[in-house]
């Protein structure tokens, strides 16, 4: 039987004085009074369910992407073990010829001059890309509400195109006899103009599918650079006005460090967008002429498909992801010491 002593104050009406009775009462319940109750959460931290919630919440996006792209991979790297070609494909066999068709490509001249050309091409288009949208996102910045939606809508309208569409206008742009860029140029006094077929060479076809390339990407720069400048408080500002910067000092001190992570992530997904660039390229000219603007990934696809070598074109394709894997992982590097830092 427990038993607690509860204090109970009065005051004496004969004296005025406060009287301190104490009385006692039995308590039957068992336990001391006044102890705690225990918690239903134990003491260790929270349970089984709550600890496992956010990877079952992970799970079907993580099971979609493994089914979408994990296993479409897996095949690749599978059949470019195998001498695949017309008759195996038919005849439904399975011919594991392991490295070769590796060693095959990676000895063939061809390969490393579509893999030169492939660094170069991807290089030059970001940094148009980049420069590009950056200064069509300080415009955004400067102008009105009125202009801006202007310009926004014309952005937006470039970037929602579907590619194949955006393609087929370029090629009527510049088509050889009754392009628009032609007539224009004749009009100006580029007589010699009037008939030029900018898919004859090689230079001039890169410089369509660039131009091609850098329209289609700027928005998306443009936009992001526009609310990464958004971010920064107007205060900063007017301190370097107040020291006397000028427009290039307050880029350089007080926009681009507030904007760098921006940058990095940017330049991160063009160098992935433009590396993997297939369907402006194969509509232009299908790596034409002559093989001259081949990629890497127009490269895989004619050697794989277009001969029937799929064994080949799975193994450049194979080669692609490793090669651009590369190239990324010291920017990649880069970002994530950038994460840390903010």
């Amino acid at each position: 039987m427990a038993v607690h002593s509860e204090r109970v104050q009065a005051r004496s009406p004969e004296t005025g004085k406060a009287a301190v009775a104490t009385r006692e009462t039995s308590a039957a319940r068992g336990g001391r009074a006044g102890t705690p109750k225990k918690s239903a959460r134990p003491a260790d931290g929270p349970g089984l369910g709550a600890r496992f919630a956010p990877y079952l919440l992970l799970l079907p996006a993580t099971v979609a992407t493994l089914g979408l792209l994990g296993w479409p991979l897996l095949k690749t790297v599978l059949v470019s073990f195998q001498n695949l070609n017309a008759r195996q494909l038919v005849q439904h066999l399975t011919e594991w010829n392991g490295f070769e068709n590796y060693t095959e490509q990676l000895s063939d001249p061809q390969f490393w001059s579509v893999t030169g050309r492939s660094v170069a091409f991807t290089a030059l288009n970001v940094f148009l890309i980049m420069v590009g949208g950056a200064l069509v996102g300080l415009l955004l910045n400067r102008l009105g509400k009125k202009m801006r939606l202007l310009l926004s809508i014309g952005l937006l309208l470039a970037w929602a195109m579907p590619v194949v569409a955006s393609t087929t206008v370029y090629t009527w742009l510049f088509e050889t006899r009754f392009g628009v860029v032609n007539w224009v140029l004749d009009a100006l006094g580029w007589h010699s103009m009037a008939a030029y077929n900018w898919t004859g060479t090689q230079y001039s076809t890169f410089f369509v599918i660039l131009l091609l390339l850098v329209w289609g990407s700027i928005p998306f720069v443009a936009f992001n650079m526009y609310a990464a400048l958004t971010t920064i408080p107007k205060e900063l500002y007017e301190a370097a006005r107040m020291d006397g910067a000028g427009s290039v000092k307050i880029f350089t001190a007080v926009m681009f460090p507030n904007l760098k992570p921006f940058f990095l992530a940017t330049t991160f997904l063009e160098v992935i967008w433009i590396f993997k660039a297939f369907t402006q390229i194969y509509a232009i000219k299908a790596g034409g002429p002559d093989g001259l603007t081949r990629t890497l990934p127009i490269h895989a696809f004619l050697e794989g498909s277009g001969r029937q070598h799929y064994g080949t074109g799975a193994a450049i394709a194979v080669l692609t992801i490793l090669i651009l894997g590369v190239l990324m992982a010291y920017y990649f590097r880069i970002i994530l010491k950038q994460e840390d830092e903010l």
